[in-house]
């Protein structure tokens, strides 16, 4: 039975300062699951026989199938540090690369991670993705080095090998943090062995220590490598309990939600830090006007749909009625409560600076949530690091399934941002992006079988991007009614700037007031010109729009139109209609009817989708295929096939290395060629190699592949095979 009551839950919930928001995050296989499982045990809430082997947070059926975490697992307990009782509400995230989505989300709601690294294998490319994850939303690192035991029993090393490793291991993370921190931070967040930020043990076999847990219990390396090699591993977890040292350095190294809101919302809500709602949110404050934002839904079958949000302000209370910012919905809620694994504690309130269980509302995932009648800025969209690269086209076998299945993908999508469903209104084709084939297969393809519908299923699609070799000369657009002309140029964005915006640093769509200076001024450090970051309209994924004009008559009228037609093409490239990609598109001049009736949508969209399209065609307009830098890890007597597989898929070899008898190979490799991979790579390597995602970058596809890959997709889509020439605009 758990060591603490509902009680004891209703009352530290009101005591922020006794709070620690954690998430666990790691590279798959890591170790992540099995640690939680032990937290929990000490904690009351599981068998400890079981901890470790019953994965008590991989609560969805095919978690257990598969032998991975596929979505993030919420739980609170109690812990006791220094006489004083502390509430910890605790994230389990996956690590698979594909559900990477899931660790973006979580970030939101935590103020700290707890980051998992295998003593073996050291930092690995999904350490580094997570850590980013976490950085970019302000979230504290502490590190916790694992299967230590490995270290003792398969390596044999003696208390200075050891050392060495650990040594090793830390200043790959900190090296991390050195690049990736926000600048403030950077010194201060690097995890300290000496201040005890830094904790060594195993999750499986339930023991760790630190230095101030050593300095306090007078065990030693030695003592640790005598108890492991004699198998005295649950003595070792008498003397040196797992629980304590990890806890203890959560509570002690973690901010509690009082001090990390302070300086966390000015970093992810854009609105007046000044007002009274946003002194509220900096202050935690439980008694000011409701604000929280969805971290995450999920479908739970005896309770109907419940969001996780992470509560900033105030307190939510059962029923009351919320109100989505961004969905501009109103709904009653029927229940709060504090997670407990697969179950929640119903509580009556649940006040800022905890994560509250929502039930009986349906919001979308990164929706900011207030009282009904409250008005305020949302928070900044939840952006994961990488862009879904995969699609597949998914159609029922029966006609009469089409509206199920639609709202069932349609209902996945605001659950998972990183699925993106696009039905084509005109074919009715039905096509699910996602970061990779496991990720379609386990969150919507298994879903929809579950759901009694049969389903065909299309191989693999690549979604490419359209962009641009060159600058184009400038190209005019006429309206229809011929009283309206544009002149517009569109060039590549400058690799600085495409940098900048791939990593989400500047906001999407039109830009505000109140972001213009800053807009301007990140794109002048990114080495662009004055006059041309001051004439920065809007903002397309890694498009920009450019106004370069000066005193034209009434062009200020027709700004949304504009930007309407500008996004259209970025949306649908006339080359293959795939999105665009890394496009400076300038408005150099216009000349427009006096009269408001002769430039209204149906004149100037037309002349502006005329005038990028001939500008695109006109600059050497290519697609863009997504490639994916990859870590291959193999036994050095396996390198050769390894090497062979990669280059026998247009892969582009980046680095090779070695160390201790086995090696790795950084590769470049276009997606459409890494289906089948996995097995391929399993084949050629006699089983023993794996590869792990680095980075997602989209390069020019190679010339000799451009036409037939334009004439494949355009057929794919329903579309005249031949793509669209310059003289048919004329």
């Amino acid at each position: 039975m758990a060591k603490f009551t509902l009680d004891d839950i209703k009352h530290m919930v009101h005591n922020p300062g006794h709070i620690r928001n954690m998430g666990i995050v790691a590279h798959i296989d890591h170790g992540k699951s099995t640690l939680a499982d032990n937290l929990l045990a000490r904690a009351g809430m599981i068998s400890e026989e079981l901890a470790g082997e019953q994965l008590f947070m991989d609560f969805d059926p095919q978690e257990s199938e598969r032998g991975i975490t596929i979505y993030s697992a919420n739980v609170s307990m109690i812990h006791e540090y220094q006489d004083d009782k502390h509430l910890i509400n605790l994230i389990d995230t996956p690590g698979h690369v594909d559900f990477g989505g899931d660790v973006t989300r979580a970030m939101r709601a935590v103020d700290g991670a707890l980051v998992v690294v295998d003593a073996v294998e050291g930092c690995m490319p999904q350490t580094e993705t997570v850590l980013k994850q976490a950085l970019k939303e302000r979230v504290k690192p502490v590190l916790f080095i694992n299967k230590v035991d490995r270290l003792i029993k398969e390596l044999q090393l003696d208390p200075q090998g050891m050392q060495e490793k650990f040594t090793s291991v830390i200043a790959e993370v900190n090296n991390l943090l050195k690049e990736m921190a926000p600048e403030e931070y950077k010194k201060e967040w690097q995890v300290s062995v000496e201040n005890g930020e830094v904790a060594f043990g195993s999750a499986l076999r339930n023991w760790a220590i630190s230095v101030p847990f050593m300095q306090q219990s007078g065990i030693t390396f030695k003592d640790i490598i005598d108890y492991v090699e004699q198998d005295k591993d649950k003595e070792l977890a008498q003397e040196a309990p797992l629980h304590e040292v990890v806890l203890n350095m959560v509570i002690e190294h973690l901010p509690d939600p009082e001090t990390a809101q302070n300086y966390r919302i000015p970093n992810i809500w854009k609105g007046d830090e000044s007002s009274e709602i946003g002194q509220s949110m900096r202050g935690c404050q439980e008694d000011g006007e409701l604000v929280a934002v969805v971290t995450n839904v999920i479908n739970d079958p005896h309770a109907g749909t419940v969001c996780t949000a992470r509560i900033f302000s105030g307190s939510v209370e059962e029923s009351m009625v919320l109100r989505g910012v961004g969905s501009k919905t109103d709904q009653r809620l029927q229940q709060v409560g504090i997670y407990s694994g697969p179950r929640k504690m119903k509580i009556d309130a649940v006040p800022s600076g905890n994560i509250a269980a929502l039930t009986g509302v349906d919001f979308s995932t990164g929706d900011t949530v207030v009282a009904k009648g409250t008005e305020i800025e949302p928070f900044e969209r939840i952006e994961h690091v990488f862009e879904p690269v995969v699609t597949k086209s998914i159609e029922p076998k029966k006609t009469s399934d089409l509206p199920k299945l639609i709202k069932i993908l349609k209902n996945r999508a605001k659950e998972d941002n990183t699925i993106v469903i696009n039905i084509d209104e005109e074919t009715g084709e039905t096509l699910v992006s996602g970061l990779g084939e496991l990720h379609i297969e386990a969150k919507v393809e298994r879903f929809l079988r579950e759901a009694g519908i049969e389903i065909d299923v299309s191989p693999p699609i690549v979604v490419y991007r359209e962009g641009v070799a060159q600058q184009s000369p400038v190209q005019e657009g006429k309206s229809p009614n011929k009283h309206n002309r544009f002149y517009l140029t569109v060039e590549p964005v400058p690799d600085q700037v495409y940098q900048t915006l791939l990593e989400g640093e500047l906001p999407e769509g039109k830009i505000r007031d109140q972001d213009k200076s800053m807009v301007r001024d990140t794109l002048i450090k990114c080495g662009m010109d004055k006059s041309l970051a001051e004439g920065v309209k809007a903002i397309f994924g890694t498009s920009l729009y450019i106004d370069t004009t000066r005193g034209i008559q009434y062009l200020s009228e027709i700004d949304e139109l504009i930007f309407q037609g500008i996004e259209s093409v970025v949306n649908e490239g006339p080359l293959a209609n795939e999105p665009s990609a890394g496009l400076m598109v300038k408005l150099h001049d216009a000349k427009l009817h006096e009269d408001a009736i002769h430039r209204g949508p149906a004149q100037v969209m037309p002349a502006i989708r005329a005038a990028m399209i001939k500008c695109i065609l006109s600059a050497n307009g290519e697609l863009l295929e997504p490639k994916q830098v990859l870590r291959v890890d193999v036994p050095q007597d396996q390198m050769g096939g390894a090497i062979k597989e990669v280059s026998n898929r247009r892969g582009q070899i980046l680095d090779m290395q070695e160390e201790e008898g086995d090696s790795f190979v950084r590769a470049k490799m276009p997606v459409a060629e890494l289906f089948g991979f996995e097995a391929a790579l399993k084949s050629a390597t006699g089983g023993k190699g794996f590869f792990s995602l680095i980075d997602q970058v989209f390069e020019p596809l190679p010339g000799n592949l451009q036409e037939e890959t334009i004439i494949n997709i355009r057929k794919r889509k329903g579309m005249k095979p031949e793509a669209p020439k310059l003289e048919d605009f004329e």
